[in-house]
């Protein structure tokens, strides 16, 4: 039977209680609790535990007749979203995803609540259509509605208070005045709807840049940029304005380079967000780079360790004192690596310290300083204190100068666990830039433990297609020039945003340091001698990490290309 035939309310705890998904005794409890929350029933029940959210699903689309959608797979007619204004959408939590193939007088609608007849009535009323319901998550239309109303509303509001600001003929004079009282105006929202779309689309910047006549916003999502919106110009000063207050900046400074930093819940996830403005020729750009604690906190599993490699990761993590490395250049995933260390490693009886700059996520358990250059608050400074707090294991953001790397090789040795990053191409070469910091090559054979350099390559979408490698590409895999290799080319579906590519994953050159790699790093060898200590003893190169990655298909040959920086007949 499809809903809204009959006009009888059904209670969501009656059907569930009816389809023994749970017990009279557990619906009291949660209905209890729904007053106290203040949220849906379903969700309460979630959050005590006494149901998931599958088997709700599969209880609503078993007992209701209906079927379940998967938002994110699907694409919606346009044609049924210009039926619904987003007002609607949002009020009945709901979204229109098509119209029958058989009765074209029929609408089907993807709801978070498909029992609720009222909002069935008036969506009727409003579209003059029959309503044919279907069942998703809040997750899911929570992150369609900002995807297909997202750059409408943002539109909207920008037209808005552009209309008003020519309505009040604002000159620059007044334009300070205006500044101040910018949390009244539609800008407030304009900023709101950028960030939540950002955050909802998996993007890890935002940028927005001011060009000679006109303000564009970008958002990086895996690693790449992707242009989403334009504005006119005029908003410039306003989103600046907004983004200013927000972030705990100088509203009045404009000519600096300033940083801030912002809070924000979307979807009931707290995302920190670094802002970074820069003074260019047409008005400051801004850098929203987004964090959210769940994200940086991975589990190891969700790194994309091999099984050998995530044995050589504990067996590194496992060392009571010493100093653990993890290179690679910006956006190559050292932070999450470095947190999920810290959160393996973080229990009741170890006092954890962090040095950073600046705290990218804040840790539960872990005590955490942010550099500060303007009141002597260094990396050296912080870390000379650090050793009087009696640490077990202490985390350095970057070993950026020779100052910093000797009080990290002395405090390695005097008995901590040193963990930090650096900025260098391969595991071997890490080595060779903390002797040319100034530190002597027998006391980093002594204190090294391990090192990981690492990268980020984009996962390829369910939607991949495979063929056989060319025969330079095969070289390229370390395979024979005849041999039938598969490999995958990204396509693009709804999924994925028709990009191919869904997330990232790491690859991996893990350099646990034994006695012979001592030996070599102690006599001062060169990076290319102690990589081929290292490759004797199994280490896999970064290169080699990847092909495996191409071969499994896991990601694309261009992806590889991307990692890998030797030439092609060296493979």
């Amino acid at each position: 039977m499809k809903i809204g035939m009959g006009r009888k309310k059904i209670k969501l705890g009656d059907l569930l209680v009816e389809a023994n998904a749970i017990t009279n005794e557990q619906l009291y409890d949660a209905l209890k609790k729904q007053k106290e929350l203040g949220k849906k029933l379903g969700e309460t029940l979630i959050e005590l535990g006494y149901i998931s959210q599958e088997l709700l699903n599969a209880t609503l689309t078993q007992q209701l007749g209906i079927d379940f959608i998967e938002l994110r797979a699907a694409k919606l007619d346009e044609d049924a979203i210009a039926l619904f204004p987003e007002s609607l959408a949002r009020k009945h939590n709901a979204i229109p995803i098509g119209f029958d193939e058989t009765n074209g007088n029929v609408l089907r609608v993807a709801m978070v609540d498909p029992m609720d007849i009222i909002a069935m009535d008036d969506m009727a009323i409003v579209t003059n259509m029959q309503i044919d319901p279907l069942l998703t998550t809040q997750e899911e239309l929570d992150s369609a509605l900002s995807k297909y109303y997202g750059n409408a509303q943002a539109m909207e509001m920008a037209d808005k208070y552009r209309k008003e600001r020519e309505a009040a003929e604002v000159t620059e004079e007044e334009e300070n005045i205006i500044d101040d009282e910018v949390d009244n105006s539609p800008i407030v929202m304009l900023v709101k709807s950028i960030i939540e779309q950002g955050v909802r689309q998996r993007a890890s910047d935002i940028h927005i840049e001011p060009l000679e006549m006109s303000v564009r916003v970008r958002f990086r999502i895996d690693g790449v940029l992707k242009k989403v919106m334009t504005y006119d110009y005029s908003l410039l000063s306003a989103i600046c304005a907004r983004i200013k207050i927000i972030g705990g900046m100088d509203i009045a400074e404009k000519r600096k380079p300033q940083d801030g930093r912002i809070s924000i819940m979307v979807d009931r996830k707290e995302y920190d967000i670094r802002v970074s403005m820069l003074p260019t020729v047409y008005g400051e750009k801004t850098v929203m780079r987004i964090t959210s604690k769940e994200g940086l906190t991975k589990p190891k599993s969700a790194l994309g360790f091999a099984p050998e490699d995530l044995a050589k990761f504990d067996g590194i993590l496992s060392n009571p004192h010493g100093i653990i490395l993890v290179t690679g250049p910006t956006g190559s995933g050292k932070s999450t690596t470095l947190y999920t260390s810290l959160s393996e490693l973080n229990t009741e009886d170890v006092n954890i310290i962090t040095v950073e700059d600046p705290v990218e996520a804040n840790v539960d358990g872990i005590n955490q300083v942010q550099v500060n250059v303007k009141a002597d608050m260094t990396f050296a400074a912080a870390l000379r204190s650090i050793l009087r707090q009696d640490p077990d294991i202490i985390m350095i953001g970057e070993i950026r100068d020779g100052e910093t790397a000797q009080i990290a090789v002395k405090a390695s040795i005097t008995g901590h666990l040193v963990v930090s990053t650096l900025h260098t191409n391969s595991a071997a070469s890490s080595v060779t830039r903390v002797v040319d910091m100034g530190i002597e090559p027998y006391l980093i054979g002594d204190a090294l433990v391990g090192v990981i350099a690492q990268r980020l390559v984009r996962r390829l979408c369910t939607c991949k297609m495979a063929r056989h490698a060319e025969v330079y590409e095969n070289r390229m895999l370390g395979k024979d020039e005849d041999e039938q290799v598969v490999v995958y080319d990204p396509v693009g579906c709804p999924i994925c945003n028709n990009t191919g590519y869904l997330g990232r994953i790491g690859v991996y050159e893990i350099m646990p340091i034994t006695h012979s790699l001592r030996v070599v790093i102690s006599r001062g060898g060169p990076a290319d001698q102690i990589e081929e200590q290292a490759l004797k003893e199994g280490m896999k190169t970064l290169r080699m990490s990847a092909r495996e990655l191409v071969l499994k298909g896991t990601t694309s040959m261009s992806e590889m290309k991307k990692i890998v920086y030797e030439a092609e007949d060296s493979m």
